[in-house]
């Protein structure tokens, strides 16, 4: 780091190695651009990109880099003493592992967005940090542009967290929202998001649910305070939802969505966390079944703060750059005033048996059109500790479609019924199950 000090009236200067240089990273650096002499007026820290990190030099970018060097040579950034903070935008686990390590470890701070990393091995990195004095910011990793982390991790620090419930993929949000308002089939929006660019030409990560997973994981960790990595939680996509599906929830009164659920479980420490990932039937009047196309909303609920929700665009290079920006100023001014906070370690979070976990649950089954079948039916449940909250029934020739929604149960009673029904003779197949938030 060069330049005056930070009561100087020249500012100082923070001289940054980028490592990747796609969209978000292109987004980044025609972001510090243009906010350059703002940001040095407001804050007194000059952010000069240094070097950027690329695969192929011949590449044409379309952005301009100033002064900036391109190279292909990650220790140019990671390793070099005219580096004072790293940024990595490149993505994937193994690789990246060691790049921010290596930065970590010759002291630099570094800001990155790659959730899958941080699901994998952030308390490893966590710990790196803390051992050499310097800071891994990480908001853009979990909502693109909502500022959630500085939310859970600063403002809401002090508040005792109960659950967070969030949107937290655009692509499965857009895909959701198209078959709810145009009835679409699951497979004419996928299309329609990957022409769009919003899903790619593999999307696997997105429905289902892996990236929603990645970043459950560190929703956990943050607002929970204990390590949970994306082993720890249970997922369920999109790729089974289908425009009958949509059809009987809006009729019923909620639409889909592809939440990331993450709780705090007990009444007194050491507590436990629960996070999941699956389809949700949300009731249409709570804030998340209003969050239409590629929109992220993160829904909080704190035992003194009550509820509140966080809306805004969750990916995309202009947002997620944003956010990096964010956290290259918060590293900057730590490395201009010497106040790096420094994130305490992290112990092992105690992961609620999935089983344990609780919700209430919509399931329809087909059943012989017979007198005494519903009272069978009705039995199974009673006799798992399943309570019906309510139950509409509609003839189709010979059977009957029976269409449930439960109070609150435990997975495994709800997993133990489906097994008993499924054994039942009268029961021609079971339908579509999905977890619900209960109205």
């Amino acid at each position: 780091m060069t330049g005056m000090s930070a009561t100087s009236a020249s500012p100082t200067t923070v001289r940054i190695g980028l490592l990747g240089f796609g969209n978000v990273g292109g987004a980044l650096v025609d972001l510090i651009a243009e906010r350059k002499d703002d940001i040095a007026s407001l804050t007194g820290i000059d952010l000069q990109l240094k070097r950027v990190v690329v695969r192929d030099l011949a590449k044409p970018r379309p952005h301009d880099l100033g002064s900036a060097e391109l190279t292909s040579d990650i220790a140019a950034v990671t390793q070099a003493d005219d580096i004072d903070l790293v940024v990595e935008l490149v993505g994937g686990v193994d690789a990246a592992r060691g790049w921010v390590s290596a930065a970590l470890s010759a002291g630099k701070p570094v800001v990155t967005g790659n959730k899958a990393l941080l699901a994998a091995h952030g308390r490893e990195l966590f710990d790196l940090a803390a051992a050499n004095g310097t800071e891994l910011l990480f908001e853009a990793s979990v909502a693109g542009g909502i500022p959630l982390m500085r939310a859970l991790q600063h403002s809401l620090r002090g508040e005792p967290i109960e659950r967070v419930m969030g949107i937290v993929n655009g692509t499965t949000n857009f895909m959701l929202s198209q078959m709810t308002e145009d009835g679409a089939d699951y497979a004419d929006v996928l299309a329609e998001a990957q022409a769009l660019g919003f899903a790619e030409a593999d999307p696997t990560a997105d429905v289902e649910g892996h990236d929603a997973q990645a970043k459950a994981a560190i929703i956990a960790t943050v607002a929970l305070g204990g390590s949970v990595t994306d082993a720890d939680v249970p997922v369920e996509g999109i790729s089974r939802v289908t425009a009958a599906d949509i059809a009987t929830a809006k009729r019923l009164g909620y639409v889909i969505k592809l939440l990331a659920v993450v709780e705090r479980i007990g009444d007194q420490p050491p507590y436990e966390v629960a996070a999941r990932v699956h389809p949700t039937m949300v009731p249409l009047d709570h804030p998340l079944a209003m969050v239409r196309g590629s929109f992220n909303a993160v829904f909080i609920e704190g035992g003194a703060v009550g509820e509140l929700m966080l809306y805004g665009r969750g990916a995309g290079g202009a947002p997620t750059a944003s956010a990096v920006l964010g956290d290259i100023i918060a590293a900057a001014g730590s490395l201009a005033h010497g106040g790096v906070r420094v994130v305490p370690g992290l112990t092992d979070a105690i992961i609620h048996p999935p089983e344990s976990a609780m919700s209430a649950f919509y399931l329809d089954l087909s059943v012989d059109d017979q007198p005494g079948v519903l009272a069978e039916v009705a039995g199974v449940f009673g006799r798992h500790g399943v309570s019906i909250r309510s139950m509409e029934q509609a003839d189709v020739g010979d059977e009957a479609t029976l269409a449930f929604i439960t109070h609150v149960a435990s997975e495994a009673d709800m997993a133990s019924t489906l097994a008993e029904l499924e054994a039942l003779e009268s029961v021609v197949r079971i339908g579509a199950r999905y977890r619900v938030v209960p109205q």
